[in-house]
């Protein structure tokens, strides 16, 4: 009775252990596993965040140029403009422009990619696509000349049609551009330019 009774808890005993090794084979095998795949996840989720695609490179370098010569409309009106109202418009959008400038060079230094230079010519730009709505030579130099009400006028009717062209570039940088943050960008300039559009129709129309 007793031999009996040992053997049987012999033999439990031994079940158990060997039950024990295999449970602790397959956890290990579970945690590899889930170690390797995180392990994949990390570069995966990383080079998909930084993406980007010819569109975004267009984009940066046409926008470059466009915020460049808005800044260069905006820096006149201080001396020149009449209205307290295009005075204020022209320094916001100076605030607003010159962070994405820098922003967008940021973009094509890390890409490897050319960066506009400043001061270039932007009117030999102004039939390429994607820079729509880029002042002419003689469009500036009429604006540098005029003062007063005049200078009111010109500069809100050239940066009204200045705005549109730059919406239509930051359009299509939302439906094909790939760099979530220079999409994100397109949205924000299609919103506010949108907006100073409305405003500077509104003052050209005398209200």
């Amino acid at each position: 009775m007793t031999i009996r009774t040992l053997t049987r808890r012999a033999a439990l005993l031994a079940a158990t252990a060997t039950a024990s090794l295999a449970l602790a084979a397959c956890g290990g095998g579970d945690g590899a596993a889930r170690a390797g795949h995180g392990g994949q996840a990390s570069p995966s989720a990383s080079a998909t965040a930084g993406a980007h695609n010819a569109q975004d490179v267009s984009f940066a370098q046409g926008m470059i140029p466009h915020h460049q010569q808005a800044l260069e409309m905006a820096k006149l009106a201080d001396g020149r403009a009449s209205s307290a109202r295009v005075k204020d418009l022209a320094a916001r959008i100076e605030k607003a422009q010159d962070p994405e400038i820098r922003t967008m060079t940021g973009w094509l230094t890390a890409w490897g990619e050319q960066v506009p230079m400043a001061g270039m010519d932007h009117s030999g730009h102004s039939g390429m696509t994607g820079m729509a709505g880029m002042m002419s030579d003689d469009d500036m130099a009429a604006l540098k000349k005029a003062t007063g009400a005049d200078f009111d006028s010109r500069f809100l009717s050239l940066m009204v049609e200045h705005h549109r062209g730059a919406v239509e570039m930051a359009g299509t940088e939302r439906t094909k551009g790939a760099y979530g943050p220079a999409r994100t960008m397109a949205g924000d300039i299609v919103r506010a330019q949108n907006a100073e559009i409305r405003e500077m129709e509104r003052l050209l129309g005398g209200s």
